[in-house]
């Protein structure tokens, strides 16, 4: 976007560095048409409505430092030229992609300088700031505690994971959420009428329903959404059509982009909801979630490992061919790739979805685990001890044994447990699917041991 430093610098404009320019019809729409007021913005009323902490701040000219932390095209660059725009500070736009320790240093000792020569704040706007490191990050520190900057960083990454602690401790974490649909409805309705910004004067029209797929398609980001009306409408222009259709905007758009990032937030977010809907026996949410991450370009042998996990982590012994479901799928998909192997997944999928449920094993492992951490590594008792050479059968390696298959029950009665542990339950199956039957044979056993254990007569 171009910027006009005579509109700038005139204080009868009302606003700071970030106003824009005039010339309106150049760019690309979603630039044209990118909110020039606070009233122009469409959605985030919870961070700019009228109430919100963000509007006042911005109104008394005390904006603090903020990391805006949302989804591409939810309005980050945005509100950052806004804020600068309606309030006395000088923008300065910085991109952590391009950008490094080195101009970091200057553009600080330049807003210093301003500082001291104006009393003029800089508004520093660090897009993709999760794409600093350590040192770049912590460069900011001194001068956003001192006041010569407010920093505005805008990342698509969960700030915990991917920004300093110091510098979210001196940042305000401002949550963007992705537009809906009939914001972003609103918003393509607002660039097809108008002629100076937008496409008012191309002569095409659209109706509802073809802009509601046009918002479904952005999948939440306005500047997708504005992007594909751009090219709809030039494809319709071209054409001699007066008027878009569902079918044009699915030939322009080739083929819906779900937003994900099979590194960031948004991968374990799908996945925790795949896994999630596995557990609640909910076979089409599971599907779609698979599908979903499919689509997206997730690599399916990772998503079949995952399938193996939640065959012994939330099915397990209630269901035992849960286990070799997962394998055989995992197999196939590897040995078909895509798309001949989705379907191997899907079936995988379903299976887990409607089969039983029973974190047993889960337990199981959690709790012994639990045992090693707490106690010391308790012997193994002697009784159930190997005893190769004489030295250990003198010492008593072994004494007592009895081989359970010379038994008439199947079981010796032994104490298999270190001594302090006997009597501990780690295995406790649940009553369903074969669990169920897994639990009685556990009682027999236990009743079998006991009896073992008493004196004949």
């Amino acid at each position: 976007m171009a910027f006009n430093r005579s509109l700038f610098d005139d204080p009868s404009t009302g606003g700071g560095e970030g106003a824009v320019s005039e010339d309106e019809s150049l760019g690309p729409l979603p630039e044209r048409m990118r909110p020039r007021t606070l009233e122009e913005v469409i959605g985030q009323e919870a961070v700019i409505g009228e109430s919100a902490f963000l509007r006042r701040a911005v109104a008394e000219d005390r904006v603090p430092s903020l990391i805006f932390w949302g989804p591409p095209g939810s309005g980050k660059t945005t509100m950052a030229r806004l804020m600068a725009a309606e309030t006395a500070s000088h923008f300065v736009p910085f991109s952590a992609v391009t950008s490094g320790i080195k101009e970091v240093k200057a553009v600080m000792a330049d807003a210093e300088r301003l500082r001291r020569a104006q009393g003029r704040r800089t508004l520093l706007f660090v897009d993709e700031i999760h794409r600093f490191n350590r040192a770049q990050q912590d460069a900011f520190l001194p001068y956003v505690e001192s006041g010569d900057i407010t920093l505005v960083g805008a990342t698509t990454e969960n700030p915990s994971f991917s920004l300093n602690a110091a510098l979210i401790s001196r940042c305000r974490v401002v949550v963007l959420e992705p537009l809906s649909l009939d914001q972003l409805s609103q918003l393509l309705r607002r660039a097809l009428q108008d002629p100076v910004r937008g496409l008012g004067d191309s002569g095409v029209a659209a109706d509802e329903p073809t802009l509601a797929l046009v918002a479904q398609l952005a999948s939440g980001d306005a500047r997708k959404a504005l992007n594909l009306l751009e090219s709809a409408v030039a494809d319709a222009a071209s054409g001699s059509l007066d008027r878009l259709d569902p079918e044009q905007v699915q030939r322009v758009a080739q083929r819906k982009v779900l937003l994900y990032d099979k590194s960031g937030e948004e991968h374990f977010n799908l996945i925790s909801a795949l896994h999630k809907s596995l557990r609640e026996s909910d076979a089409d949410a599971a599907v779609y979630w698979l599908v979903r991450m499919l689509e997206a370009g997730e690599d399916p042998l990772y998503l079949a490992r995952r399938l193996v996990r939640f065959a012994s982590e939330d099915v397990g012994l209630a269901e035992p061919n849960a286990l070799p479901q997962t394998l055989a799928a995992w197999d196939a998909v590897h040995r078909l790739g895509l798309p001949e192997g989705a379907l191997a997944l899907v079936q995988c999928t379903v299976y887990l979805a409607l089969a039983p449920k029973s974190n047993a094993l889960y337990s199981a492992y959690k709790k012994a685990k639990r045992v090693l951490e707490e106690r010391p590594a308790d012997p193994v008792p002697k009784v159930i001890r190997n005893a190769p050479t004489r030295l250990m059968g003198n010492l008593g390696y072994g004494s007592g044994y009895v081989y359970a298959h010379d038994t008439e029950t199947g079981v010796g009665g032994l104490d298999c447990l270190p001594e302090a542990l006997q009597g501990e339950r780690f295995y406790q199956p649940k009553d369903s699917g074969f669990e169920s039957e897994l639990g009685q044979r556990i009682a027999s056993y236990l009743e079998l041991r006991e009896a073992a254990r008493k004196p004949e007569g």
